[in-house]
Protein backbone atom coordinates (compact mmCIF):
# COMPACT_ATOMS: atom_id res chain seq x y z
CA UNK A 1 0.00 0.00 0.00
CA UNK A 2 1.25 3.46 -0.89
CA UNK A 3 2.06 5.94 1.86
CA UNK A 4 -0.64 8.49 2.62
CA UNK A 5 0.12 11.90 4.11
CA UNK A 6 -2.50 14.46 5.06
CA UNK A 7 -1.74 18.10 5.88
CA UNK A 8 -4.35 19.55 8.22
CA UNK A 9 -5.22 22.43 10.52
CA UNK A 10 -7.05 21.82 13.77
CA UNK A 11 -10.11 23.97 12.94
CA UNK A 12 -10.89 22.44 9.52
CA UNK A 13 -14.06 20.39 9.14
CA UNK A 14 -12.94 18.95 5.79
CA UNK A 15 -9.68 17.79 7.38
CA UNK A 16 -11.66 15.92 10.03
CA UNK A 17 -13.91 14.38 7.35
CA UNK A 18 -10.86 13.22 5.37
CA UNK A 19 -9.33 11.65 8.48
CA UNK A 20 -12.65 9.96 9.29
CA UNK A 21 -12.90 8.48 5.79
CA UNK A 22 -9.33 7.16 5.96
CA UNK A 23 -9.90 5.76 9.46
CA UNK A 24 -13.17 4.07 8.47
CA UNK A 25 -11.43 2.38 5.54
CA UNK A 26 -8.51 1.32 7.75
CA UNK A 27 -6.02 3.26 5.64
CA UNK A 28 -2.93 4.19 7.63
CA UNK A 29 -1.74 7.76 7.15
CA UNK A 30 0.69 10.30 8.50
CA UNK A 31 -1.01 13.47 9.73
CA UNK A 32 0.93 16.72 9.59
CA UNK A 33 -0.85 19.45 11.53
CA UNK A 34 0.29 22.80 10.15
CA UNK A 35 -1.85 24.96 12.46
CA UNK A 36 1.06 26.55 14.36
CA UNK A 37 3.02 27.51 11.21
CA UNK A 38 0.15 27.62 8.76
CA UNK A 39 1.33 30.39 6.42
CA UNK A 40 4.86 29.00 6.22
CA UNK A 41 3.62 25.47 5.43
CA UNK A 42 1.10 26.69 2.88
CA UNK A 43 3.94 28.47 1.05
CA UNK A 44 6.14 25.37 1.21
CA UNK A 45 3.31 23.15 -0.07
CA UNK A 46 2.66 25.57 -2.94
CA UNK A 47 6.31 25.49 -3.96
CA UNK A 48 6.87 21.76 -3.51
CA UNK A 49 3.69 20.60 -5.27
CA UNK A 50 3.57 23.51 -7.74
CA UNK A 51 0.16 24.68 -6.53
CA UNK A 52 -1.10 27.91 -8.04
CA UNK A 53 -3.41 30.15 -6.04
CA UNK A 54 -4.41 29.63 -2.45
CA UNK A 55 -3.33 26.37 -0.83
CA UNK A 56 -6.30 24.85 0.96
CA UNK A 57 -6.42 22.06 3.52
CA UNK A 58 -6.54 19.21 3.74
CA UNK A 59 -3.85 18.45 1.23
CA UNK A 60 -3.72 14.71 0.69
CA UNK A 61 -0.64 13.02 -0.73
CA UNK A 62 -0.74 9.39 -1.90
CA UNK A 63 2.49 7.71 -2.90
CA UNK A 64 4.23 11.09 -3.08
CA UNK A 65 1.63 12.52 -5.47
CA UNK A 66 -0.75 15.29 -4.41
CA UNK A 67 -4.34 14.29 -5.11
CA UNK A 68 -5.94 17.41 -3.60
CA UNK A 69 -8.44 17.80 -0.80
CA UNK A 70 -11.39 16.05 0.76
CA UNK A 71 -13.70 16.40 -2.25
CA UNK A 72 -11.25 14.53 -4.48
CA UNK A 73 -10.67 11.88 -1.80
CA UNK A 74 -14.42 11.35 -1.44
CA UNK A 75 -14.91 11.08 -5.23
CA UNK A 76 -12.08 8.57 -5.49
CA UNK A 77 -13.61 6.52 -2.70
CA UNK A 78 -17.17 6.65 -4.09
CA UNK A 79 -15.98 5.59 -7.55
CA UNK A 80 -13.92 2.72 -6.16
CA UNK A 81 -10.72 4.25 -7.49
CA UNK A 82 -9.20 5.03 -4.09
CA UNK A 83 -8.36 1.41 -3.34
CA UNK A 84 -6.86 1.03 -6.79
CA UNK A 85 -4.80 4.20 -6.40
CA UNK A 86 -3.45 2.99 -3.07
CA UNK A 87 -2.34 -0.32 -4.53
CA UNK A 88 -0.95 0.69 -7.94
Amino acid sequence: MKDVVIYTVDYCGYCKKAELLLNEKGIPYKKIDITKNENEFREKLAQYYDIEGKVTVPQIIIGGKRIGGYDVLEKLNNSGNLDELLEN
